[in-house]
């Protein structure tokens, strides 16, 4: 019996933590071109369930397809492994997936040579732009031994990988694979993040070297992994290569050929880096929030109801990080907080604590009006957070100025010698008699 009870206890708490999490994490739509990438993309996918994350799988022309039901989206995020896909199903379209991202939603898509016109028209509308059709990313001095002659399966250094330690915790070491079209970013949007560049020596252009062209994209400019952070903190990524997440990239290993002295690496980056990607699309890493806020007088806990020009006061703000499937105290050096009315009249650092407090102690200037206390922490990796809080600032009363103030006392000084001046002029005016006049009397 009690042995039971204990089986029966475990399930219960093992359904509910599934429950839990999935309600953390939402469902995700993966969208195939075909069952079978199921299959050779599995480690990516069984990592996802593995973290937490419900996948619903159907084919990307599935005439069932929908993101909303009762105006309610069903889904958090959308994984797109579909690349060749001209038209979608359902209700489905770029103006679905669009709004389905200005809602919140997160959206990581894998294109590849033969990408079609709606990921196509979906990565434009996030700023990142497709080569033509056909193309592919060459590099003939960083190819993989694996390659067929083509030199389109190339390699990528951890180096390449955008500096963020938040999107990618450790650094990478093996060479990356990848074989696909390559990307542009479009460089008057501050959103877009380029995650992944090629090498130096890389181009992207057509494999098929009768076609006399110019290269679309060239060196660094080429782009293999691409995304973006909207405004509302939603998160898209858009990769090249629908290789770069398969079971085959994952496992192999990989070797520049074009170098004869290079490493062997018995295992590629891709699994760790893909890994890392999808982490950071859907919000498991880099998802910051402030919980509290407040501020007061120094040594009062209260705050008053208009604060007073050249008071000294206190700001706290508690910033939490969400790691590991939990939020825990956000740890940070380089937290600003602006005072300002129209133009900020303090600007300084907040000092850290152990609690994921946030404080600093500073005096008010010595102009009085709107106020307000704002945070706007906006770093690569790191969801955009902003706080603001608005206060008055009234001048000093009257009886709280000094009786003398000490950079007066020039003017006190002189006024007092005006009036003793005149009282001695007057006294000599008055008393004294010219020797003309007392000569004549």
């Amino acid at each position: 019996m009690e042995a039971n009870s204990t089986c029966h206890k475990l399930l219960s708490f093992t359904i509910l933590s599934f429950f839990t999490i999935s309600l953390v994490y939402g469902k995700t739509l993966v969208l195939l071109d075909n069952p079978s990438i199921k299959e050779t993309h599995s480690i990516f996918f069984n990592n996802l369930k593995g973290q937490g994350f419900d996948l619903v799988y159907k084919t990307a022309d599935d005439a069932s397809l929908s993101l909303t039901k009762y105006g309610e989206y069903l889904y958090k995020n959308v994984i797109i492994f579909s690349p060749t896909v001209e038209e979608f199903g359902g209700s489905i379209d770029v103006a679905a997936i669009t709004d389905f991202i200005d809602n919140g939603g997160n959206v990581l898509v894998a294109g590849s040579s033969a990408v079609g016109t709606p990921i196509r028209e979906l990565g434009s509308d996030c700023g990142i732009e497709f080569d033509e059709e056909k193309t592919s990313v060459l590099d003939h001095h960083n190819f993989d031994v694996s390659d067929d002659g083509t030199h389109t399966t190339v390699l990528s250094e951890g180096k390449n990988l955008i500096k963020s330690k938040v999107m990618f915790p450790s650094t990478v070491e093996a060479p990356i694979l990848f074989k696909g079209v390559g990307m542009t970013a479009d460089s008057d949007n501050p959103l877009v993040l380029e995650i992944l560049t090629a090498s130096s020596t890389a181009y992207s252009y057509y494999p098929d070297e009768k076609i006399t062209e110019y290269p679309l994209a060239v060196g660094k400019n080429t782009l293999l992994i691409g995304g973006q952070q909207a405004r509302n903190n939603a998160r898209v990524v858009f990769c090249g290569s629908l290789d770069f997440f398969s079971d085959q990239f994952f496992m192999s290993g990989a070797q520049n050929a074009a170098q004869t002295a290079s490493k062997f690496f018995p295992q590629s980056g891709n699994m760790k880096v893909a890994i890392d990607v999808a982490k950071w699309t859907f919000q498991q890493s880099g998802l910051i929030r402030a919980v509290s806020v407040s501020h007061h007088l120094a040594g009062e806990k209260i705050p008053p109801m208009a604060y007073t020009i050249e008071q000294n006061v206190v700001y706290n703000i508690k910033i939490e990080e969400f790691a590991n499937g939990k939020w825990v105290p956000f740890q940070a050096s380089d937290v600003q907080m602006e005072f300002f009315r129209i133009d900020p009249f303090v600007r300084t650092y907040l000092k850290p604590s152990a609690t994921g407090v946030f404080s600093v102690q500073f005096k008010l200037p010595d102009v009085y009006g709107v106020f307000k206390f704002k945070v706007d922490y906006d770093r690569i990796g790191y969801t955009h957070l902003f706080s603001s809080t608005q206060v008055s600032v009234r001048p000093k009363q009257h009886t709280q100025y000094e009786r003398f103030i000490v950079s007066a006392y020039p003017y006190y000084a002189s006024a007092f010698s005006m009036m003793i001046g005149i009282c001695i002029f007057s006294v000599v005016f008055l008393h004294h008699k010219d020797d003309k006049k007392i000569k004549d009397e």
